[in-house]
């Protein structure tokens, strides 16, 4: 299951690759409740998060931030264990479950277990950290199947694939009974129904029309974090941005789009003066997406400004999901002095509030910094309050080629769940270009410092998931608990 999402893009397997958790839980071989329920399904989960996720060990060396060589190692491997140990959490807490549902008749086992599996997904992502999603192993490879996000949000793709993958295991452990082949006719049925029901969704035409269309310029500014807070990266900061905004403004864009934090400087009145990008603004009253740093009540937030052509600030988006340790402290209040001693990471950003309104000159935007593209229900909801487009700004600069590809898939499974166009800028690449479709329209090149212009589309339709959200997972237990006691109360087993 690890080497199914981007960029292996093995997004097949997936169908298959739970099997062996499903007959962990269903047929236990261990006596011991707490090897077969609680011990196999956390390796499954170590296994699929650990290798998924091994890019995160990227983001060393880290000697450009004074850490020594060792000590930037350790913070590596310390950060990968870490998050691929809470990701293993979800894996680990759907096996305790089935102690209680893995004798059931196979019917509401099948849809129980499926549901208990999209329940704990929610419940995670719903915390401050969650990016291993197992509907992310379909992105950017299966787009049909993706477009069942379009549904119930990426639960629904998870419910498929868990189902497929349950029904299989039912028939693996059945495999010398006449009845074996029912469930794997079953699972082969369940998955050409929702390929099929996704090219449905796929196929439907955008009907874009002329005028809601946007010319959106995009620069990567290619500045490398061992230089980026330094003298030279504010240097190179401002002309590679200033000279960018003025190439893409005498081209006729709309709107330009920088990455997060692009200006490493904090955006406030009596700055703005000072900075040439800001002059470039009010010199070609071409409007501008701004990814720099803001203020909060004393504090920094990580930010994305909507600045019109005459330079007014009218609205900004302050990044909500930030990152652990690298931007925040969690349980700072407890763990602050302790972590500052251990750690020479500076994590001293605040989150911006949840119902955050981003306004541009064209209409409302749905607006998305970095980390935010792993939580769907951040992009429903600001789909559902009017967003129109989506902007994702990002420095995936400290990390491998392996993340950045990742964070596209992510970004390119919000764009088809609510149906809108996205623009993504990124410091060092990947900057896209995706249409509601999931289909890239344009891809920038990795350590490239790149322009590019392209025309998207204001849209304001409501998918099944941005208008009722998450409908399915609730709908999968009660079916579950409902065909449960229809099986007690008519004696089957």
């Amino acid at each position: 299951m690890g080497l199914t999402p981007a960029p292996q893009n093995l997004w097949p397997l997936a169908w298959a690759a739970a099997i062996p958790l499903w007959v962990a839980v269903i047929r236990p071989t261990h006596q011991s409740k707490l090897i077969s329920h609680i011990l196999l399904p956390s390796v499954w989960g170590i296994c699929y998060h650990g290798v998924a996720l091994f890019w995160m060990t990227g983001i060393h060396p880290l000697t450009w931030m004074g850490v020594p060589w060792l000590a930037s190692l350790g913070i590596a491997f310390f950060t990968w264990g870490l998050i691929t140990l809470w990701g293993a959490a979800t894996v680990t807490l759907w096996g305790a479950t089935s102690i209680f549902w893995h004798r059931c008749h196979p019917l509401p086992r099948l849809l129980i277990a499926t549901a208990v599996w999209c329940g704990v997904e929610s419940l995670w992502s719903a915390s401050t950290l969650w990016w291993t999603a197992l509907a992310y192993t379909q992105s950017p490879g299966n787009l049909a199947g993706l477009h069942l996000g379009q549904l119930a949000g990426p639960n629904t793709v998870n419910a498929a694939i868990m189902a497929v993958n349950g029904l299989l295991a039912q028939a693996w452990i059945n495999r010398r009974e006449l009845t074996a082949k029912f469930p794997v006719l079953a699972a082969i049925g369940l998955f050409i129904c929702c390929q099929m029901a996704g090219l449905w969704l796929y196929s439907r035409p955008l009907n874009d029309t002329a005028n809601t269309a946007l010319k959106i310029g995009i620069i990567q500014g290619n500045i490398p974090n061992q230089i980026k807070f330094a003298s030279e990266g504010w240097r190179r900061a401002l002309e590679g941005y200033t000279t960018g905004y003025r190439e893409l403004a005498a081209q006729g864009v709309d709107a330009v789009l920088i990455p997060e934090t692009a200006l490493p400087y904090i955006w406030t009145e009596p700055n703005q003066q000072s900075i040439s990008f800001y002059r470039a603004i009010l010199e070609n009253g071409v409007t501008a997406f701004v990814g720099t740093f803001g203020t909060k009540d004393n504090s920094l937030t990580n930010s994305l400004f909507s600045v019109n052509g005459r330079g007014e600030t009218i609205s900004r988006y302050d990044k909500i999901h930030l990152v652990p340790l690298g931007e925040y402290i969690p349980f700072e209040k407890y763990l602050g002095k302790i972590i500052n001693r251990l750690s020479p990471l500076d994590a001293h950003l605040v989150r911006g509030e949840k119902n955050q309104v981003f306004e541009t000159p064209f209409g409302k935007a749905i607006a998305g910094i970095c980390f935010d593209s792993a939580f769907a229900e951040h992009f429903r909801r600001q789909a559902a309050t009017g967003g129109e487009f989506i902007l994702s700004a990002a420095n995936d600069a400290h990390y491998a080629a392996d993340m950045m590809a990742q964070h596209h898939a992510l970004d390119l499974m919000r764009a088809i769940e609510v149906d809108r166009w996205a623009v993504r800028a990124t410091n060092t690449g990947l900057s896209a270009i995706i249409n509601p479709h999931g289909e890239t329209k344009w891809l920038s090149q990795i350590n490239t410092y790149e322009l590019h212009a392209d025309t998207i589309y204001r849209r304001t339709t409501e998918t099944l998931y941005v208008r009722w959200g998450d409908w399915l997972t609730p709908l999968l237990g009660c079916l579950g608990i409902a065909s449960l006691i229809i099986t007690r109360i008519i004696g089957l087993r």
